[in-house]
Parts: C-alpha cells; sequence; structure tokens
C-alpha cells in the first residue's frame, strides 16, 4: 500500500432522502448504485 493509502478513514456519506438526512451505506444496493452514478452540476445565477 502506498502512504496515501495508509493514512485514509472511512467517511460517512448522507444524502437528503424524503425530507431527512440517511446515510448512503444504508441503502440498498440499487439506490446506492444510483446515487454514485448522479451527475452534478452548477446552474449560473444571473
Amino acid at each position: 500500500m502506498s502512504p496515501i493509502e495508509v493514512k485514509r478513514t472511512a467517511c460517512e456519506v448522507y444524502s437528503r432522502v424524503t425530507g431527512y438526512l440517511r446515510p448512503v451505506q444504508q441503502w440498498n444496493d440499487g439506490k446506492q448504485a444510483e446515487y454514485y452514478n448522479r451527475k452534478t452540476f452548477k446552474v449560473n445565477k444571473e
């Protein structure tokens, strides 16, 4: 393992589901796959 990999720590990712935050790790496999396939974008405010 590289020194960078040794220093990594697991973190918990939360996402909003129907009005409340829930850890993505607790989602079923299908929802997790959907989450990781999402694309983010920015809307320009004018």
